[in-house]
């Protein structure tokens, strides 16, 4: 402790004799000590493992713990869940990035807001692009890497039947960093759970025929016969880490298991739970075909736990109550597996969901909505809503001796934040193409959280339901383009969205949860707010050709700045870093000035941030180009201009166009130096008025 403060110390007298020397103003100083601090470190040194558990349309008040413990009358348990809230922390505040499946998976993966990610609205099978995922980044870590469940983003091709197997879908889970890839891959499959049965009461043939599920590249669903997919999806996540084990393989492991419960089909298993749990109890894998679980006999969708075997019930509650009680007992086993194998203590377990419940059963003549068992909790709004209740999303994470038990934090998360928090774990960097941020301070308690980037874009064509315990303000309201952004302790949020001059309904959603009390205009300070909201919406997105936005050809807008002296700014990092690197809490090794952006700074091997304003001289649509030797990343305010990293053939120029307003906007370059590489940077811009040409000096300012 003496020694990290002795070297913070001494950096901070090299900061401040630097800036001294070549008179930086003093917001710079504390830009630069904004890097330092220490990054989390296991004290063994080791990486633990990670297993994200992921389930589909399972809403905030489905979980014991945060809702159901506290309802009276009609209420289900999930025991297994509540003891991991107990053991671990509750995120209370996380949320989905959209509310709905396909781009909240590809947020999660692709640790990217929606103002980023490359699937948006209902883009359901599109491909997520060949860059960095959970799965690249990890295995950059040194992680074997398994994802087991529900995939939806292989590409689709011109129509649904275009790509159909592992070699013809471009993105199929073991190309994006997956080691091994075992569920089902289109989106549809993921509507019904026994992949080799027939189920005769679906409201549609696609509702009561099976689907495929592909394991690497092999499909095998007719070997799956009986298989209840909570079930096979849990055995064989504990065959793989078991077999992980005896291997001995002396790395960590990653997987992503992604139940397709308790979405859309209310089917259930075949049989009780078996008893017992872990290496010896519990779901087994056998492995024969015709048999591969164990729980793969009896009467498919016929077993209701004896807890909800009400007849004040009816038949879908039963059916719901009982599919996620399946996915508490399955959860349940794969913690006392870890225990079993010892490796309780050296796993971070974190489960959270999708997006906010749903309403449907697909049993002709009986449906079900999340108010039968209030699921989208104390909250107006469920899937497809960017109120709260479609999402706020149960979080837990359980990792004992490292996360303190009975821990709840109320810090504002988003699904791209556990890209970087597995970065931090993993030792490695982020990609500076990436939008998170570590939660590493928030899990354990240690260190300050820095704050997070919540922010939610989605559209869809119709209405927040007509439920009764909803607020009068929100039932049968238009959704149509639909925003939410946190800021400053505030959720603003627009519904119907005609052009960026709609206000946002500004909320404290920490005391007004079911979000009736509308600051907005309330006070010179909300009328400030509401502004900042409107600039900060524009200045961290990119707009989507698949999905346009009524505000994407807005200009974006300029940031007022007391002082600013010519030049940019950077920090070098010496290191040999796998892609080109975000730095959140990092000593720099070395920092000046420069009056052009060029790549003869720095250490010779590592990576340069460089930071500044650039000077827009007339409202209008300004192109940058850039060519780097090894990688680099332009961030405009904290939009994602230039990808020049991962794929990045050395020397090509890449570009992108932006619409800005006159005047400062910041600018952020990431800039990777590999090791034989002759540095080359080189950025240009053009503008009205302005030919292709280096960014001159005049128009570089921090």
């Amino acid at each position: 402790m003496q020694n990290d403060v002795r070297f913070s110390l001494e950096i901070m007298k090299f900061a401040s004799s630097f800036c001294s020397r070549i008179k930086v103003a003093l917001p710079f100083l504390i830009l630069v000590l904004g890097f330092f601090g220490s990054s989390y470190a296991d004290p063994s040194g080791s990486k633990p493992n990670i297993i994200l558990i992921f389930t589909d349309d399972m809403g905030y008040g489905d979980l014991g713990v945060l809702h159901q413990n506290q309802r009276t009358g009609k209420k289900h348990a999930t025991p297994n869940l509540d003891r991991i809230a107990a053991e671990g922390i509750q995120l209370l505040r996380h949320y989905c990035p959209a509310p709905v499946c396909a781009p909240s998976r590809a947020s999660l993966l692709r640790g990217l807001h929606q103002g980023h990610t490359e699937v948006r609205n209902n883009d359901f099978d599109k491909a997520i692009p060949d860059n960095h995922t959970l799965g690249t980044v990890l295995k950059g870590a040194g992680y074997r890497t398994l994802h087991v469940g529900k995939y939806g983003l292989p590409g689709l091709g011109e129509s649904k039947d275009s790509f159909n197997t592992p070699d013809e879908w471009p993105a199929y889970p073991t190309k994006r960093g997956f080691d091994e890839y075992l569920g089902y891959v289109r989106h549809v499959d993921g509507h019904v759970h026994y992949p080799n049965n027939e189920w005769p009461i679906g409201n549609s043939e696609s509702h009561r025929t099976g689907k495929e599920v592909w394991h690497n590249e092999k499909e095998i669903s007719a070997q799956l016969d009986k298989c209840y997919t909570t079930d096979l999806f849990t055995a064989y996540t504990k065959k793989w880490i078991t077999d992980h084990e005896k291997a001995k393989r002396g790395e960590p492991f990653f997987v992503y298991l992604a139940y397709d419960t308790p979405h859309a089909a209310l089917q259930v298993p075949t049989q009780a739970f078996p008893k017992g749990a872990g290496l010896t109890g519990g779901l087994q894998w056998l492995g024969e075909p015709g048999r591969m679980i164990n729980t793969a006999t009896g009467e498919i969708d016929s077993w209701i736990h004896p807890d909800y075997r009400n007849p004040e019930w009816s038949n879908v509650e039963q059916r719901f109550a009982t599919m996620v009680r399946r996915i508490d007992s399955a959860v349940g086993d794969l913690v006392q597996l870890l225990k079993d194998l010892d490796l309780d203590e050296e796993t971070l377990v974190v489960f959270t969901n999708d997006n906010g419940p749903l309403s449907v059963s697909y049993i002709d003549g009986e449906p079900f909505t999340p108010v039968h068992f209030q699921s989208y909790g104390p909250f107006d709004g469920e899937k497809r809503d960017v109120w709260e209740g479609g999402i706020r999303m149960p979080a837990l994470a359980r990792w004992p001796g490292n996360i303190p038990a009975g821990r709840i934090d109320h810090t504002p998360s988003q699904f791209h934040d556990w890209m970087t928090t597995f970065a931090d774990l993993g030792g490695v960097p982020l990609p500076a193409l990436s939008d998170g941020v570590s939660l590493v301070p928030a899990l354990t308690g240690s260190g300050d959280q820095e704050a997070s980037t919540v922010y939610v874009e989605y559209s869809n064509s119709g209405k927040t339901p007509n439920y009764p315990d909803f607020d009068p303000s929100h039932r049968n309201r238009d959704r149509k383009e639909m925003q939410a952004i946190f800021l400053e302790g505030y959720k603003g949020v627009r519904v119907n969205i005609q052009s960026h001059s709609d206000d946002f309904e500004i909320y404290d959603v920490r005391t007004d949860l079911k979000e009736v009390n509308n600051l907005a205009g309330s006070s010179d300070f909300f009328v400030g707010l509401q502004k900042r909201m409107k600039d900060r919406s524009l200045q961290l997105r990119r707009p989507n050709s698949d999905n346009p936005r009524p505000y994407d050809n807005e200009l974006i807008p300029s940031v007022d700045v007391a002082t600013v002296r010519p030049g940019a700014r950077w920090v070098g990092y010496k290191g040999d870093f796998p892609w080109t690197p975000k730095f959140w809490n990092e000593a720099p090794d070395s920092l000046g000035g420069v009056t052009e952006i060029k790549g003869d700074v720095g250490p010779e091997k590592g990576a340069v941030v460089f930071t500044g304003y650039l000077d827009i001289p007339l409202d209008g649509e300004y192109e940058f180009s850039l060519i780097a030797d090894s990688g680099a990343i332009l961030r405009i305010h904290d939009a994602n201009i230039i990808d020049a990293d991962y794929g990045y053939e050395q020397g090509s120029e890449k570009s992108a166009s932006i619409r800005l307003s006159a005047g400062l906007h910041p600018f952020r370059l990431n800039y990777l130096k590999k090791a034989g590489s002759k540095p080359k940077l080189d950025l240009k811009w053009s503008g009205p008025s302005i030919a292709k040409q280096t960014v001159p000096v005049e128009r570089l300012f921090n």
